[in-house]
This record gives C-alpha cells, structure tokens and sequence, in this order.
C-alpha cells in the first residue's frame, strides 16, 4: 500500500503517542477530524497499522535472554510443527524460511538454563528434525518501522540531509544551493 507524506505524520505521531484521539491527531497534523479519520480507517484496513495494543518488553515480564532457532522440518509435519510452536509462550515469532533450515523463531527465556528448557520443548516435537540456535548478545537496533514509513512516504530520515551535505562537502561538491 503506498503512504503519503499525511500518513507517514500520522503514524510517526500515533508512535510517539498510541493513545492519541483522532481530534488531538488532527488538531496536530492541521486537518479536518474526518481527514484524519479516514487516513486512520485507510492504514488500519489496508493491514499497515495492526494494533494499538501496549509494546510490551519480554525482559521487563522476567525474560531477558533472547535466541533465535532455525529449524529443520520433517517433509509433510510444516502444520503440525507451526501449531506445536504456536503453543509456546515462549516463541514469540516464527518465520518461514529459505536457506539453512526451514523456519526460524525468535524465543525468549528467564535464563540461559531456562533457555536449554525452551529449546528442549520446542526441539521435542517429532516434526522437527534439526536446529541450530544463536543467542542474542545485545539488540544495538531494535525493531522499529519508522525510517521505513519515511522511506515508503518519499522522505528522508532525520539528519540524511547533513549527513548528505557533509559529504559532498567532503568529496569537494557543490551542496544544495552550489
């Protein structure tokens, strides 16, 4: 779905602050309350906002340890495997994949110890035939979405525009107005 500039605000704005109300989003973007409605409605239905719902940090509810597993799948057990992991709290995404294995889930654990339990139960399953696990070290850029909103909305992200000045003045061009 392609975004504007308007909505590329609005969700920058519905980031800073989720429980914004739609008067206050339009108070603040400069328009009409059904503008900012039905730009709300629009990104809502065409699945690019997804929820409202609290971002929650696994390590604040007692699980700091985060690992990534790739999964080998037995031919034919893909279902059964993907409901086995649905079934674990602890699983908190899982993709399918091409490359080394077959899925790839992204689990959460109390403890490295605890971590061993986890893969233990989600390896357990007779679905899956191999796996290899990674546990993070430190998450220097954590999920986010909006320089992608930015970039999908035709701008640029804070501060490209220096950074891109600096350098042509490095390399020895002209900047904007040269």
């Amino acid at each position: 779905m392609a975004i504007d500039e308007l909505d590329a605000r609005l969700l920058e704005l519905l980031a800073r602050e989720p429980r914004i109300g739609v008067l206050e989003v339009s108070r603040r973007l400069g328009v009409a309350r059904g503008t900012a409605q039905a730009r709300l409605e629009k990104l809502r239905t065409g699945g690019v906002i997804r929820g409202f719902g609290p971002d929650v940090d696994p390590a604040a509810l007692g699980f700091p340890v985060t690992a990534f597993a790739t999964l080998e799948i037995k031919q034919g057990r893909g279902e059964e495997v993907r409901r086995h992991l649905g079934g674990v709290p602890e699983v908190l995404e899982l993709h399918t994949i091409t490359g080394e294995g077959d899925m790839l889930c992204r689990l959460v654990a109390r403890s490295n110890a605890d971590l061993q339990r986890v893969i233990d139960h989600v390896v357990g399953f007779d679905g899956i035939v191999r796996s290899s696990t990674a546990i993070v070290m430190e998450n220097p850029v954590p999920l986010r979405v909006m320089p992608l909103v930015r970039h999908a909305a035709g701008r640029r992200p804070p501060g490209a525009a220096r950074a891109a000045g600096r350098a042509r003045g490095a390399a020895g061009e002209p900047g904007p107005r040269g």
